[in-house]
């Protein structure tokens, strides 16, 4: 997993599925794309646990959508990766909220997860 596009092209089918989830308002779809232990930092206090990132996502509006950048990765082991993003979660009814958001990934058996997930707002 040496190249940069190798990097780039795991980091993106993961979030490319997170996006899909938050696009279609599945909380479960989004949550599967973390670790049953991930740490989860959005915009509101933390949770550990897919549950808790389903119950995140579950209580966002209806037609949020998610549109990213990657801008960033680095294999940090083997079976780990980190993604650095640049991410504009859109509404309906008010403005576009721009943030960065770093991502840890790891390999469980053949698929790979979100171990680590926060979100800065830097406006």
């Amino acid at each position: 997993m040496n190249s940069a596009a190798v990097q780039d092209s795991i980091l993106c089918g993961v979030m490319d599925r997170w996006k899909s989830g938050i696009d279609a308002h599945e909380p479960q779809q989004v949550a599967s794309c973390f670790t049953e232990d991930a740490i989860f930092q959005g915009l509101r206090p933390y949770v550990v646990g897919r549950q808790g990132v389903a119950e995140y996502y579950d209580s966002q509006p209806l037609g949020l959508t998610a549109d990213y950048q990657v801008l960033e990765t680095r294999q940090l082991a083997g079976d780990v990766l980190l993604g650095y993003l640049g991410v504009d979660f859109s509404f309906t009814d008010r403005p576009t909220i721009r943030v960065t958001l770093g991502v840890v990934l790891r390999r469980v058996a053949d698929e790979w997860l979100i171990v680590h997930y926060q979100v800065s707002k830097l406006d």
